[in-house]
């Protein structure tokens, strides 16, 4: 039995994610690889339900020592899966009170083992636009500055992930219009 592949794919809120990791999947499958994409937050909201939390965005306001447990248990649930290909999907940090607080900490990567980490990412002016545009999250309002310094925080936590884990990592734009481009060139990265 050949062993899951576990791949990380990061981004900031108004990459284009979603879109992006829809058309990986889509590609991989035409290839006739299973593939399972897993949400690392909706994990974790999974068990924060069971001690009262509602949605996704109050998940960032729970203490670190709550988020690193909820980390584990999600962890645990993935390294677990056995698809040939397993894409997490999640953000490289969470803002919280006490700063930003690593998306990906090591304990989470020793349990995970991902062989390889895809941070996207957009132009500034892009995400500000996109975000100011969905409307179907509870997103903070934030200015094109605090997005280049969000963009500089994932490229360091993505980067020392990779350091740690010893796995490469690619760093793609995600420009408006090259989803199946981007797409595309994370295939090819991941093998």
């Amino acid at each position: 039995m050949v062993e899951s592949k576990k791949i990380i794919i990061v981004g900031i809120a108004g990459v284009g994610k979603t879109s992006v990791v829809s058309s990986v999947v889509e590609i991989l499958r035409s290839k006739n690889k299973s593939v399972n994409v897993c949400s690392f937050g909706s994990i974790m909201l999974d068990e924060a339900k069971k001690k009262g939390v509602e949605n996704r965005d109050e998940l960032r306001k729970l203490s670190v020592s709550e988020q690193k447990d909820l980390q584990a248990t999600a962890a645990k649930s993935i390294a677990n899966m056995d698809d040939e290909i397993v894409i997490i999907d999640t953000h490289a940090f969470i803002s919280t009170k006490a700063g930003f607080y690593p998306g990906l900490p090591y304990n989470v990567l020793e349990i995970i083992k991902p062989v390889n980490f895809i941070l996207i990412s957009a132009n500034p002016e892009e995400i500000y636009n996109r975000r100011m545009k969905d409307d179907s999250r509870n997103r903070d309002i934030i200015s094109v500055a605090a997005i280049k310094k969000e963009l500089d925080i994932s490229n360091a936590m993505i980067s020392s992930c990779s350091v740690l884990c010893g796995s490469p990592m690619n760093m793609i734009l995600n420009s408006e219009g090259k989803v199946e481009e981007v797409a595309n060139a994370i295939v090819s990265a991941i093998g």
